[in-house]
């Protein structure tokens, strides 16, 4: 459908408008509305210095992280999404194709379960899941390499079995720990939240988000040629091995700290990517920054969704994800054709 595809910058500009504006509403809807004008008042007197105002500690230490955190991980999650999709060239792959959510939800269910992290304090958990997704992804690493390199095929397989197994470990942790209170903390980390954010937790995510982006960006060109095919992008000059060794690499850092600060949140590293696809089309250099930037928004009003919708409790984001992207991205696959690797 390139004739129905929206201009690159106009849409770039669109959406980081939309980002900006996102951020500022959000900050005020939550257990206690605050009006428009003073989450603008609390953030402007931080940025200048004057004195703090009524609702300084609200919009500024409470709201502001949880919302910044969401754009973040949803950014995240959009690009890692798109390279595991070039990766594998396998449409169905999303960044937890190898077994990291799943490494990282035992990590994660050992931590609640027995304890054994309580040093760690509040970080107890999330180290727990950063070991996990790194150790499942290493896992995976080692079992693809021993059986002849870093294909598609052996990092699917691998992922998929390993994926499979570990999400036996954790819930027969959740089985021996007999603690209906320790189970439903494991369900809830599994679906995902962005709650527990603050400015400490926010910047290496952010951090690892901004330098793979740009990374990707920089090779494009040669992600576009992966993207086509193995025997193309050699026949490019593109070193294969090395590029899906240092992209394996790159993304198996970046879901295990997304994850080990947001938990499992599905669905928006699989299906945002093809959106982008299908407003900007295939190629990376216009692909990541509007994944990326859709990601965020989207996430972003997940969040404030997820806070409303049963006040005073909270929906896990990985329930309001799936049951609101489902149809729109059905929606937009239904306004006319759509590719992936050269098939319709």
């Amino acid at each position: 459908m390139p004739g129905r595809r929206l201009p690159f910058w106009p849409l770039t500009a669109v959406l980081t408008l939309a980002s900006v504006v996102s951020v500022v509403l959000s900050l005020a809807f939550g257990s206690e509305r605050i009006p428009v004008g003073e989450v603008v008042t609390a953030v402007t007197d931080r940025l200048t210095g004057e004195a703090p105002g009524t609702w300084d500690i609200i919009v500024w230490e409470l709201r502001l992280p949880r919302a910044l955190m969401a754009v973040v991980v949803g950014a995240g999650l959009a690009v890692a999404g798109a390279g595991m999709q070039t990766l594998v060239r396998n449409p169905l792959a999303d960044p937890f194709l190898l077994g990291i959510s799943s490494g990282a939800s035992v990590g994660a269910t050992a931590a609640i379960t027995t304890g054994f992290l309580g040093g760690f304090g509040i970080y107890a958990v999330s180290t727990g899941a950063l070991l996990g997704a790194i150790g499942s992804a290493l896992l995976v690493y080692l079992v693809a390499t021993a059986q002849g390199g870093l294909t598609p095929l052996r990092l699917v397989l691998s992922g998929v079995v390993l994926s499979s197994g570990l999400s036996s470990v954790a819930s027969f942790l959740v089985f021996l720990s007999g603690d209906p209170r320790a189970a439903q903390s494991v369900m809830f980390w599994m679906l995902g939240s962005v709650g527990g954010a603050t400015w400490e937790k926010l910047w290496i995510p952010a951090f690892l988000v901004i330098v793979l982006a740009i990374g990707m960006l920089a090779i494009h060109r040669w992600l576009d040629a992966l993207a086509a095919g193995s025997d193309t992008a050699a026949a490019l000059g593109v070193n294969v091995a090395a590029l899906r060794t240092i992209l394996f690499i790159g993304l198996a850092v970046l879901v295990g700290v997304l994850v080990a600060v947001s938990g499992g949140i599905g669905f928006v590293g699989l299906i945002v990517p093809h959106a982008a696809r299908l407003v900007v089309g295939a190629r990376h250099r216009v692909l990541l920054p509007v994944a990326a930037l859709g990601g965020g928004v989207f996430l972003l009003w997940v969040d404030v969704l997820a806070r409303l919708a049963v006040r005073p409790q909270e929906i896990p984001l990985g329930v309001v994800t799936g049951a609101i992207g489902a149809p729109l991205f059905l929606l937009l696959m239904g306004r006319g054709q759509y590719k992936f690797g050269g098939e319709r």
